[in-house]
């Protein structure tokens, strides 16, 4: 168990004694303490069938309507493949015109439009496809600063509408970050070791710049493949913005001492793409990857930023001069695996971020870098960190935020008036990030750590209910002491699932400690929930570990009691109480 957490352990006299320790022993080692660098090493290998299935509903004085699609293609990197076998769209009523094109970017664009539509129409589009994602070891002698590029990859060096790569404070830090690398490895892991710690996975951002994620240290997947383009451009390293889809089939990390489980949502996603003159176009994904990405991702389309990248997935419609309303919109995703065979082990290395970051083994020339040196110098936009919020004596505290009461399958992306009564219905990156937690024979936890003693009000977790019948109710546990549920204390009130909401989406979902008055001291705790009967209820989580530590979600199932498997998310929950 880390000395960080250790300190959060101990009781309130000896705090700040302990602190001190801390202090010395980091100033004379040095060493990244809280480092979740993870070299990771073997294979996945899937044959999937992929459906998306849109409903659009035109509103009444549409003139003409447009769809239009990006054709995947086949792509081959030293770590993911994909090989495209079969690709094909269905119409409900067949369009009065087909239109096939390709890009500046090599996209091939299929539009598809409709004269004066009336009824409702429904599209479905399939793709057939084998992924494969391998992990051995990379070798690359790619110099830095690079010298010489190919004139179809300069284009991905300048910067865009939501890249700012010229900006001259992004370069005074891209460059102070990457002064004294030799190869494009060492500048580029330098650069994402920068950008994994500062910003937080957040799904409704205001805007999806660099800036804005630079000022707020808030963004979703769009905001982080910006950012992490904008400060490699900065130095002339090219990079390319890939938009696709992710699939939510989880999979497994062997790590020491366990089992990690890593899930995306399903839905569309952003990452990027990095060029490497002796490696060609290798993908990262800057939240949590760098050389690779996992082949639940299916790559669809490619270009300088998201602003560009809008072929795949909108809607265009032209409208009668004094009519109004948008159309009603529904997309829907699903995907079999047909065949998916696949290991990884992770070792975790006493460098890097300190959030979880996984990459291949590459052998080249890099410097192991520890995060107090990656923080050192000013940080030149003012960063928003989540705080407990305090009222008086009352204490709340959690991983707040996510997006309460929405029916994800009828989501509504961005509507522009593009001119003469044209508009434009962007395609939509809020997806679902959830995990059904009443599954037979496995439990959930999520732990959290005081600061100060309080005593304990409600435990909230953003859960929906989807059907069946029982009772839920939370477990309170101490830690074991290295990180894990531990002594059991107390459980709330019991809550039936009659009582939970019908209507769509998640929202705080409130379980009652209060008959209990009881005193929590400082520490690690974790709440696990725990049911009777045969509910059906997902409970909503966010990237990452915005608000603990990285081995702060488990769970266990009846052949395995210990907690063995992390996940590599934190689900969204509040403490509430009164401080002491």
């Amino acid at each position: 168990m880390s000395i960080f957490f250790r300190i959060r352990l101990i009781n309130a006299m000896s705090h700040r004694l302990y602190l001190f320790i801390f202090i010395l022993i980091s100033y004379f080692l040095y060493s990244p303490l809280f480092a979740e660098n993870y070299i990771l090493n073997g294979n996945q290998s899937s044959n999937i069938v992929y459906q998306m299935e849109q409903q659009i509903k035109p509103v009444r004085g549409t003139k003409r309507l447009v769809l239009s699609y990006v054709e995947p293609q086949s792509f081959y990197s030293p770590s993911y493949k994909q090989q495209i076998q079969k690709f094909h769209i269905d119409y409900s009523y067949p369009p009065e015109d087909i239109q096939r094109s390709e890009d500046a970017r090599g996209n091939v664009i299929i539009q598809a439009s409709w004269e004066n539509p009336v009824k409702p129409l429904k599209v479905d589009l399939f793709i057939d496809t084998h992924n494969q994602t391998d992990l051995d070891i990379l070798e690359t002698d790619a110099e830095f600063p690079i010298l010489s590029l190919p004139g179809e990859v300069t284009p991905y060096t300048q910067p865009s509408k939501f890249v700012f790569s010229n900006h001259p404070q992004i370069i005074q830090k891209a460059q102070a970050l990457t002064w004294d690398a030799t190869t494009e490895f060492d500048a580029v892991q330098k650069i994402l070791t920068w950008i994994v710690d500062r910003i937080r996975y957040v799904q409704s951002p205001e805007d999806y710049s660099a800036i804005y994620s630079l000022k707020t240290g808030r963004g979703n997947c769009q905001n982080y493949s910006h950012l992490a383009a904008t400060f490699m451009r900065a130095v002339g390293i090219p990079v390319r913005i890939v938009n696709g889809v992710t699939l939510k089939e989880p999979y497994q990390i062997q790590v020491s001492g366990g089992t990690l489980s890593m899930r995306m949502a399903q839905g569309r996603h952003s990452w990027i793409e990095v060029y490497f003159p002796d490696l060609g176009w290798v993908p990262f994904d800057p939240q949590q990857m760098q050389l690779f990405v996992s082949n639940r991702f299916i790559r669809v389309e490619v270009g300088l930023d998201n602003d560009e990248t809008v072929n795949d997935g909108t809607v265009r419609w032209t409208k009668i001069r004094g009519s109004t309303g948008s159309p009603k919109y529904k997309e829907m995703i699903n995907a079999q695996f047909q065949q998916d065979h696949g290991q990884f082990m992770a070792a975790k290395q006493n460098y890097g971020p300190r959030k979880m970051l996984f990459t291949p083994k590459v052998e080249t020339v890099f410097a192991q870098v520890a995060f107090e040196a990656m923080s050192a110098g000013p940080v030149f936009f003012e960063i928003e960190k989540p705080r407990p919020v305090s009222k008086e004596k009352r204490f709340i505290y959690g991983n707040l935020e996510f997006p309460e009461n929405l029916n994800f399958f009828e989501i509504m992306g961005e509507i522009e008036d593009t001119g003469g009564g044209a508009m434009l219905l962007k395609k939509n990156f809020m997806v679902e990030t959830a995990e059904f937690v009443t599954t037979e024979g496995k439990k959930f936890a999520q732990t959290f750590i005081l600061e100060d003693p309080i005593v304990l009000d409600t435990v909230s977790l953003a859960l929906q209910k989807f059907g069946g019948e029982g009772q839920l109710w939370i477990e309170l546990y101490s830690d074991d002491g290295h990180g894990k549920p531990g002594e059991y204390k107390t459980g709330s009130a019991i809550k039936s699932l009659k009582t939970l909401p019908k209507n769509y989406g998640y929202q705080w979902i409130n379980f009652d400690f209060q008959k209990e008055l009881l005193i929590l001291q400082p520490g690690r705790y974790w709440i696990a929930l725990a049911y009777t009967g045969s509910p059906v209820v997902n409970w909503f989580f966010t990237y990452g570990k915005p608000v603990g530590p990285d081995d702060g979600t488990r769970f266990n199932t009846m052949f395995d009691s210990s907690w063995s498997h992390s996940l590599a998310y934190e689900f969204n929950y509040r403490v509430v109480g009164k401080r002491q």
